[in-house]
Protein backbone atom coordinates (compact mmCIF):
# COMPACT_ATOMS: atom_id res chain seq x y z
CA UNK A 1 0.00 0.00 0.00
CA UNK A 2 1.16 3.61 -1.11
CA UNK A 3 1.72 5.93 1.35
CA UNK A 4 -0.70 9.37 0.25
CA UNK A 5 1.43 12.37 0.12
CA UNK A 6 1.23 15.44 2.20
CA UNK A 7 -0.37 18.30 -0.23
CA UNK A 8 0.04 22.20 0.43
CA UNK A 9 -4.07 21.17 0.60
CA UNK A 10 -3.84 18.56 3.49
CA UNK A 11 -1.09 20.73 5.42
CA UNK A 12 -3.25 23.87 5.14
CA UNK A 13 -6.76 22.17 6.33
CA UNK A 14 -5.04 20.43 9.67
CA UNK A 15 -2.98 23.52 10.91
CA UNK A 16 -6.59 25.23 10.55
CA UNK A 17 -8.41 23.46 12.11
CA UNK A 18 -5.77 22.91 15.25
CA UNK A 19 -6.08 27.10 14.87
CA UNK A 20 -9.68 27.43 14.96
CA UNK A 21 -10.48 24.62 18.13
CA UNK A 22 -7.19 27.15 19.74
CA UNK A 23 -9.41 29.86 18.81
CA UNK A 24 -12.59 28.62 20.00
CA UNK A 25 -10.97 27.57 23.44
CA UNK A 26 -9.63 30.24 24.01
CA UNK A 27 -12.89 32.18 23.62
CA UNK A 28 -14.53 29.95 25.33
CA UNK A 29 -12.59 29.47 28.56
CA UNK A 30 -10.81 33.15 28.29
CA UNK A 31 -13.26 35.79 29.53
CA UNK A 32 -10.85 38.33 29.63
CA UNK A 33 -10.32 39.78 25.87
CA UNK A 34 -7.10 41.33 27.00
CA UNK A 35 -5.73 37.62 28.29
CA UNK A 36 -7.31 36.43 24.66
CA UNK A 37 -5.08 39.06 22.75
CA UNK A 38 -1.91 37.83 24.25
CA UNK A 39 -2.65 34.17 24.41
CA UNK A 40 -3.84 34.40 20.48
CA UNK A 41 0.00 34.97 19.85
CA UNK A 42 0.21 31.63 21.18
CA UNK A 43 -1.48 30.62 17.61
CA UNK A 44 1.24 32.23 15.69
CA UNK A 45 4.00 29.74 17.20
CA UNK A 46 1.61 26.72 16.51
CA UNK A 47 1.35 27.63 12.85
CA UNK A 48 5.01 28.77 12.68
CA UNK A 49 5.72 24.92 14.40
CA UNK A 50 2.98 23.57 11.77
CA UNK A 51 4.92 24.73 8.55
CA UNK A 52 8.46 23.89 9.86
CA UNK A 53 7.10 20.12 10.49
CA UNK A 54 5.42 20.25 6.95
CA UNK A 55 7.91 21.50 5.40
CA UNK A 56 10.34 18.76 6.95
CA UNK A 57 7.99 15.99 6.06
CA UNK A 58 8.04 17.27 2.68
CA UNK A 59 11.81 17.49 2.06
CA UNK A 60 11.80 14.01 3.22
CA UNK A 61 8.45 12.96 1.08
CA UNK A 62 11.02 13.99 -1.88
CA UNK A 63 14.18 11.67 -0.84
CA UNK A 64 15.45 15.52 -0.12
CA UNK A 65 15.89 15.97 -3.58
CA UNK A 66 14.80 19.66 -3.19
CA UNK A 67 15.85 23.24 -2.88
CA UNK A 68 15.55 25.84 -0.47
CA UNK A 69 12.99 27.16 -3.21
CA UNK A 70 10.83 23.95 -3.80
CA UNK A 71 10.45 23.83 0.10
CA UNK A 72 9.54 27.01 0.82
CA UNK A 73 7.27 27.02 -2.12
CA UNK A 74 5.47 24.32 -0.66
CA UNK A 75 5.15 26.44 3.14
CA UNK A 76 3.90 28.90 1.27
CA UNK A 77 1.11 27.46 -0.33
CA UNK A 78 0.28 25.34 2.80
CA UNK A 79 -0.03 29.02 4.63
CA UNK A 80 -2.09 30.54 1.39
CA UNK A 81 -4.30 27.44 2.45
CA UNK A 82 -4.57 28.23 5.93
CA UNK A 83 -4.77 31.99 5.54
CA UNK A 84 -7.74 31.49 3.37
CA UNK A 85 -9.76 29.40 6.25
CA UNK A 86 -8.83 31.78 9.11
CA UNK A 87 -9.80 34.55 6.84
CA UNK A 88 -13.51 32.97 6.50
CA UNK A 89 -13.32 31.95 10.12
CA UNK A 90 -12.24 35.06 11.17
CA UNK A 91 -15.85 36.62 9.38
CA UNK A 92 -18.09 33.74 10.80
CA UNK A 93 -16.58 34.31 14.25
CA UNK A 94 -17.60 37.82 13.93
CA UNK A 95 -20.42 37.61 12.62
CA UNK A 96 -21.92 34.41 13.27
CA UNK A 97 -20.48 32.15 16.03
CA UNK A 98 -19.56 35.28 18.13
CA UNK A 99 -20.94 38.26 17.68
CA UNK A 100 -20.45 40.38 20.95
CA UNK A 101 -16.61 39.48 20.43
CA UNK A 102 -16.62 42.97 18.82
CA UNK A 103 -18.85 44.78 21.66
CA UNK A 104 -16.02 43.33 23.59
CA UNK A 105 -13.00 44.60 21.68
CA UNK A 106 -14.76 47.97 21.36
CA UNK A 107 -14.40 47.94 25.36
CA UNK A 108 -11.00 47.29 25.68
CA UNK A 109 -10.22 49.67 23.05
CA UNK A 110 -12.12 52.32 24.92
CA UNK A 111 -10.36 51.45 28.15
CA UNK A 112 -6.99 51.48 26.70
CA UNK A 113 -7.28 54.64 24.68
CA UNK A 114 -8.78 56.57 28.41
CA UNK A 115 -5.46 55.62 29.43
CA UNK A 116 -3.85 58.19 27.39
CA UNK A 117 -4.31 61.54 28.59
CA UNK A 118 -3.72 62.98 25.39
CA UNK A 119 -6.78 61.93 23.97
CA UNK A 120 -10.06 63.72 24.69
CA UNK A 121 -13.56 62.15 24.71
CA UNK A 122 -14.72 63.66 21.78
CA UNK A 123 -11.41 61.87 20.05
CA UNK A 124 -12.06 58.66 21.62
CA UNK A 125 -15.29 58.33 20.48
CA UNK A 126 -14.76 59.65 16.95
CA UNK A 127 -12.04 56.59 17.22
CA UNK A 128 -14.33 54.32 18.36
CA UNK A 129 -17.18 55.46 15.71
CA UNK A 130 -14.81 54.44 12.82
CA UNK A 131 -13.13 51.56 14.40
CA UNK A 132 -16.71 50.13 14.84
CA UNK A 133 -18.06 51.12 11.33
CA UNK A 134 -14.80 49.29 9.93
CA UNK A 135 -14.23 46.71 12.78
CA UNK A 136 -14.99 43.90 10.07
CA UNK A 137 -12.45 45.03 7.42
CA UNK A 138 -10.14 45.89 9.70
CA UNK A 139 -10.29 42.09 10.95
CA UNK A 140 -9.97 40.90 8.03
CA UNK A 141 -7.12 42.89 7.27
CA UNK A 142 -5.12 41.71 10.05
CA UNK A 143 -5.65 37.89 9.85
CA UNK A 144 -4.61 38.45 6.10
CA UNK A 145 -1.73 40.16 6.75
CA UNK A 146 -0.92 38.27 9.97
CA UNK A 147 -1.00 34.92 9.14
CA UNK A 148 0.74 35.71 5.40
CA UNK A 149 3.75 37.52 7.10
CA UNK A 150 4.13 34.63 9.69
CA UNK A 151 3.60 32.25 7.23
CA UNK A 152 6.32 33.24 5.32
CA UNK A 153 8.51 33.24 8.20
CA UNK A 154 7.48 29.74 9.03
CA UNK A 155 8.37 28.87 5.74
CA UNK A 156 11.38 30.55 5.49
CA UNK A 157 12.42 28.28 8.68
CA UNK A 158 11.29 25.31 7.62
CA UNK A 159 12.93 25.66 4.24
CA UNK A 160 16.40 26.61 6.08
CA UNK A 161 16.09 23.22 8.50
CA UNK A 162 14.25 20.96 5.71
CA UNK A 163 17.29 18.46 4.92
CA UNK A 164 18.36 18.37 1.49
CA UNK A 165 20.34 16.44 -1.09
CA UNK A 166 23.37 18.77 -1.67
CA UNK A 167 24.32 17.27 -5.05
CA UNK A 168 21.76 15.26 -6.99
CA UNK A 169 22.86 13.40 -10.13
CA UNK A 170 19.16 13.85 -11.97
CA UNK A 171 20.54 11.81 -15.33
CA UNK A 172 22.54 8.69 -13.22
CA UNK A 173 22.90 5.86 -15.83
CA UNK A 174 25.49 3.34 -16.04
CA UNK A 175 25.03 2.89 -19.75
CA UNK A 176 27.20 5.94 -20.87
CA UNK A 177 29.14 3.93 -24.15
Amino acid sequence: MEKKKLTPLNAGLIISLVLIAISVILYVAVTDMKQQQQFGYFSYLILIAGLIYTCLTYAKQENKNVTFGNVFSFGFKTTAVVTSIMVIFTILSLTVLFPEMKSKAMDVAREQMETNDQLSDAQIDQALEMTNKFFLPFAIGGSLIGYLIIGAIGSLIGAAAAPKNPNPIPFESDNLS
